[in-house]
């Protein structure tokens, strides 16, 4: 006898429970396949210039084979002078980043706050953008001599200017509305700029941060280029000095590839910092 029920009544089949963890490693297999296929263009670009290379399609003593500049690369790392030369490029780096990175961090962020000091500072700062940081080079050369002073400098005047233009923007655009409730919660100067102001200009401070460090890595190569005793940039030198082509080319690998591990690392403080932002992210 039927029971009245149609089948639109009837509650549907329920769906087998995902195993525990799949979600995971789904999330942690897409990650691995988005960041390997970003190498497949440069592993396609080494297979063609080694098979031409051994070919004899292209002259070998303008442009080594990639097993060549390999070769070179592994030499250095056994002997130790590759280790010891990147220590040195690195500490340059670090200090002359910290140095301008964390002036304009500063600075931009003040400017941001107050009407009074953009009008007091920002004309001079802007001014000062327009030249060249390469251009700085004799200059400081000429103040400070050919010791680590001016690399130092040249680095921390190359990262100033984008964290503290990404600072000034972050801080501006800021919702006027999240400031006037935090106003109405009647919080200081300090909380207010802490939790509410800093954490809005956030997305963009990082931005500026990452192309700063770009910035400072670039620096860095024409830092040590102007007669630097050690560094990456004075290894690049003594290869074209020896007229050793896979030797300038093992140094350009490194600057590369330590670019890319740096851009990467603050891409991964970027999406820990920022998880709380639901922004596109591509299709």
């Amino acid at each position: 006898m039927p029971d009245g029920r149609s089948k639109q009544d009837e509650a549907p089949p329920l769906a087998a429970p995902e195993p525990a963890g799949s979600g995971a490693r789904g999330g942690l297999l897409r990650a691995m396949e988005r960041h390997l296929a970003g190498f497949l263009l440069p592993l396609l670009v080494v297979i063609i210039w080694e098979i031409a290379a051994r070919a004899g399609a292209v002259n070998t003593l303008l442009l080594p084979a990639p097993s060549r500049v390999l070769l070179t690369l592994g030499q250095a790392a056994i002997d130790g002078s590759l280790w010891v030369n990147l220590g040195y490029s690195v500490r340059r780096w670090i200090i002359g980043f910290a140095f301008g990175g964390g002036v304009g961090l500063l600075l931009g962020a003040l400017n941001g706050l107050s009407l009074r000091s953009e009008n007091f500072t920002d004309t001079t700062v802007q001014m000062l953008r327009t030249v060249p940081f390469m251009g700085l080079t004799p200059l400081l050369v000429m103040w400070f001599g050919l010791g680590e002073t001016p690399k130092v400098i040249l680095i921390a005047v190359a990262s100033f200017f984008p964290v503290y233009v990404n600072t000034l923007a972050g801080v501006r655009n800021v919702n006027k509305g999240l400031v006037e409730v935090g106003q109405s919660f009647q919080l200081s100067q300090a909380e207010l700029l802490y939790r509410v102001i800093l954490p809005a200009a956030l997305p963009e401070i990082l931005t500026g941060i990452r192309y700063s460090l770009g910035i400072a890595w670039l620096a860095l190569v024409i830092a040590e280029l102007m007669a630097a005793e050690s560094g990456i940039g004075f290894w690049l030198m003594q290869g074209r000095e020896a007229v050793r082509v896979d030797i300038v080319l093992a140094s350009l690998v490194v600057f590369s590839v330590a670019g890319k591990f740096m851009d990467a690392a603050l891409r991964l403080v970027e999406r820990r910092v920022l998880h709380w932002r639901n922004a596109f992210s591509g299709s």
